[in-house]
């Protein structure tokens, strides 16, 4: 089974993992043309189901082959990105949290998800389409290149149907690999872990458990038919004839029974884990990533290494990817709704910095994607790796890193022209609740040398900032500018914090800038120490600011925390703050 080997000293696993997919593509053609230019086109593969919101844990699927896909676009190869949408699966629960969906979709569970009505209000024709739509919008959006495949057109429109027959003729070879794995339960002891769902499927769902019935089939059948009665799939394959093709099934759900030409029947599909290695020989997907929990003995990766040579084909490359998570989230699932999806991050942060968190982990590393304050710490990352990018000073895998997330082989993802911190803006936008004219004013006063002259130079990183402030910070931890001067704190202070106030407020007009004005809120203190404003600071002085920061917000904010005071200043504005600060 081929295997990418992966290091904890390589430098950039992108590049790692293109060079084993062009050398395994290579493998397999080695009589095609060795030039980029001329070789076969290289498949990679990805499979998504729209059972329910597609959230950031599926995106990973989706990107681990993408920046492949993109390397080796950059090096010349022809590549061709698939994903298959596992439209045609079950309907299986009704995820929670899915605004439109109440009890009564339970009435569609078994199903085929294009077959179940999608969430009232919807503008989509079925359940999969309604929740397929964000997932193309957010991919589009982060610059993913690829062929979508719909599993009920592939299996509906006949396009399996070799496939398929292939399989139930080889069903004892294929029940023979399941058998391996089949969970047995040892006399005087609780069972094992149990099968997981595709495998009782396969194994009890179409009889595996049944008699050898003298013509070699030992009754198991990797092919489930949607029910022509009520459409679900509680069906049982009572028979099967290779040479006729003739197929009888019954329905558990609604008793209806039939037989029909397997060779002229479309409304069924072939259990998972033979469904998938199926597909990798049917496309020839060299690259195909899995989850954890894909990718465990006995799981369906493993055992479709295996069932793929029945046929005639070869297992991808096939890399484990660790689970994606949410700041203060346990792991995501799909099927239970309520979780982040791409086009949630979308909303808060820009391409670039999503594709980032992905293309500078290894598929292996598990990480964390922040809805919360630490949205803020990551752009700074990310602002500060762009500026060691552009003079040269990043190292080669984190520059490799921003490459992938900045661009890819089409061209550069587009782009905020002028990205002022991320912090910096979403602190305005919170002062000013989004007024358009008081955050253009602020944001003009920042650097007086070169002010913003328009909010389209900060936008769309603007807009993303608003978007976190107003849907993710909690009310209570909103900032609101006093109105009124805190009279009775004001009365309150001794000679000391009197003193340091005036030096405040006298310095507004000669530090009227961003970096004046952290200049004077730092300085001040030292100064109140008999040390010059540029001091370097020891603990004790910073002790002594903290306790001057914490002054300055109770009296602008009414709290002892808020947006970095700087960017606070020039929001409130100098007549605001000398009036809130006059002791």
């Amino acid at each position: 089974m081929p295997t990418v080997a992966q290091s904890s000293t390589e430098t950039d696993w992108v590049s790692r993992f293109a060079d084993d997919v062009i050398a395994e593509s290579e493998r397999r053609a080695p009589d095609a043309a060795k030039s980029p230019a001329e070789a076969p086109v290289v498949v990679v593969a990805s499979g998504l189901s729209p059972s329910g919101p597609i959230h950031l844990g599926n995106l990973r699927e989706v990107m681990t082959p993408h920046l492949v896909a993109d390397e080796i676009r950059r090096r010349g190869y022809t590549v061709r990105h698939l994903i298959s949408w596992d439209d045609y699966d079950r309907y299986r629960k009704v995820p929670n949290g899915v605004p439109g969906v109440d009890e009564s979709w339970n009435e569609h569970i078994g199903r085929p998800l294009t077959s179940v009505p999608a969430p009232v209000g919807s503008a989509y024709p079925n359940w999969a389409e309604h929740f397929k739509a964000a997932m193309t919008a957010a991919l589009d959006e982060l610059g993913v290149e690829y062929d979508g495949i719909s599993q009920t057109e592939q299996y509906t429109s006949g396009v399996y149907r070799e496939q398929v027959l292939h399989a139930m003729k080889h069903r004892a070879d294929i029940d023979a690999i399941l058998e391996q794995y089949r969970t047995k339960k040892a006399p005087g002891k609780k069972s094992q872990k149990p099968l997981d769902e595709a495998e009782v499927e396969a194994a009890e769902g179409s009889g595996a458990a049944a008699e050898d019935d003298g013509t070699g089939s030992t009754g198991y059948f990797p092919y489930k038919p949607y029910c022509g009665g009520c459409g679900k799939d509680f069906t049982v394959v009572t028979a099967y004839d290779d040479d006729s093709t003739e197929l009888t099934y019954t329905c558990s759900a609604c008793a209806f029974s039939e037989t029909v030409r397997l060779s002229e029947f479309n409304r069924g599909k072939l259990v998972w884990k033979v469904d998938w290695p199926m597909r990798w020989a049917y496309e020839g997907v060299v690259f195909e990533p899995s989850g954890v929990d894909h990718s465990s003995p006995g799981s369906s990766f493993q055992v479709g290494g295996q069932i793929v040579s029945i046929f005639d084909g070869v297992q991808p490359i096939g890399p484990m990817y660790a689970f994606v998570g949410i700041s203060g989230m346990a792991k995501m699932s799909s099927s239970k709704g309520g979780v982040p999806t791409p086009a949630d991050a979308l909303k808060i942060m820009e391409p670039q910095l999503l594709r980032w968190l992905y293309a500078r982990r290894r598929p292996n590393q598990s990480f964390k994607i922040a809805f919360d304050q630490e949205i803020q710490r990551l752009y700074d990352e990310w602002d500060k790796l762009e500026a060691k990018v552009a003079d040269g000073s990043a190292l080669p895998a984190d520059a490799a890193a921003h490459s992938r997330a900045a661009r890819t082989a089409a061209g550069e993802l587009p782009r905020t022209a002028r990205p002022l911190p991320y912090r910096t803006l979403a602190s305005v936008v919170d002062v000013t609740a989004g007024h358009e004219d008081q955050t253009l004013r602020i944001l003009g006063e920042l650097d007086p040398a070169n002010p913003v002259t328009s909010l389209d130079e900060v936008r769309p990183r603007l807009d993303r900032a608003e978007n976190w402030i107003t849907t993710q910070v909690p009310a209570d931890q909103r900032t609101l500018v006093r109105e009124e001067p805190d009279t009775e704190l004001l009365a309150s202070l001794d000679d000391e914090g009197r003193e340091s106030l005036r030096l405040l407020v006298e310095g507004l007009d000669t530090h009227w800038s961003l970096d004046g004005l952290t200049t004077l809120v730092y300085g001040v203190p030292k100064v109140m120490a008999g040390l010059a404003p540029d001091a370097k600071p020891t603990p004790e002085l910073k002790v002594a600011q903290r306790s001057f920061f914490a002054l300055l917000y109770t009296l602008l904010v009414s709290r002892e925390t808020g947006p970095r005071l700087p960017t606070l200043l020039l929001a409130v504005g100098a007549d605001r703050v000398r009036k809130l600060l006059a002791a």
